[in-house]
């Protein structure tokens, strides 16, 4: 965990907006603000999955690279506020986590509540959404939105199989393939909306692409394949060239309204 007196609540990875790609990584970083302390916490918490996503950010900014495409990173710890997750999300700031209980966001006043909106959230997925414009304007096309996760080997004493998981709601012009493709590789157990299910109203996906009708897909890589630097390589030496190739596919880059499965738009 890292401190600055001026916190930025993103960064942005400059790339070729022409390509049509954006690269998002909500939970990047694991860094809080200086007023903020630890939140209450040891030091040892911000080792965890509770407070980033462990790999993301090497891999999100390998694959920008390898792609030459630009990338959005939350630079706040989801501890502090989840960025994938909808305003009235009640998991938006977690008081428990795992087992671990959070000091410093219980109570939360609703004044605090609205600051860290105010202050991170918002500001993160206004550069999000500028990015996306953006790409959309240099490139003539309905852009295609992809964002990079990991998750825990193990969960509640329970095991998880999967090698990486494709999450998705109901457009699946690029998880299809991405599942596809990925599965290519028989030494690979690739989950399709798992660990997790791909339908949460209010996240990121929701907000700037299924609401858009911009194709997408989020992908969870298991957090300890990508724990070390030969792992961060091989992933995104995997993944670019997929991603590529899911790009030129013609369906991709139009705007199609495939609606959700939580409900109306």
């Amino acid at each position: 965990m890292t401190r600055s007196t001026v916190f930025a609540p993103f960064d942005i990875v400059e790339g070729d907006r022409k390509r049509g790609i954006v690269l998002l990584a909500d939970h990047a970083r694991r860094d809080l603000p200086e007023e903020y302390g630890s939140l209450g916490l040891p030091a040892d918490e911000f080792d965890r999955h509770i407070a980033y996503d462990i790999g993301v950010e090497a891999v999100t900014r390998e694959l920008a690279a390898l792609l030459g495409a630009p990338a959005v990173l939350a630079n706040f710890s989801r501890l502090l506020i989840d960025p994938n997750r909808g305003e009235d999300d009640p998991t938006l700031i977690r008081q428990l986590y795992d087992g671990t209980l959070i000091p410093g966001n219980y109570p939360l006043a609703q004044e605090e509540r609205e600051r860290r909106l105010d202050r991170f959230y918002r500001p993160y997925h206004d550069a999000v959404g500028a990015v996306i414009a953006s790409v959309a304007q240099a490139s003539g096309q309905a852009p295609f939105i992809f964002s990079v996760h990991s998750f825990t080997p193990a969960m509640q004493g329970k095991q998880r199989p999967w090698h990486v998981g494709i999450l998705w709601d109901k457009d699946d012009r690029v998880a299809r393939p991405l599942i596809d493709m990925l599965a290519e590789d028989k030494e690979l157990v690739v989950g399709d909306n798992e660990p997790y299910d791909g339908a949460l109203r209010g996240d990121t996906m929701f907000r700037h692409a299924i609401v858009n009708g911009y194709a997408h897909a989020l992908i969870e890589i298991r957090q300890d394949l990508i724990a070390d630097q030969k792992g961060i390589l091989a992933w995104a030496g995997r993944l670019s060239p997929i991603v590529d190739a899911i790009d030129h596919r013609p369906d991709i880059h139009a705007v199609k309204m495939f609606g959700s499965r939580t409900g109306p738009l």
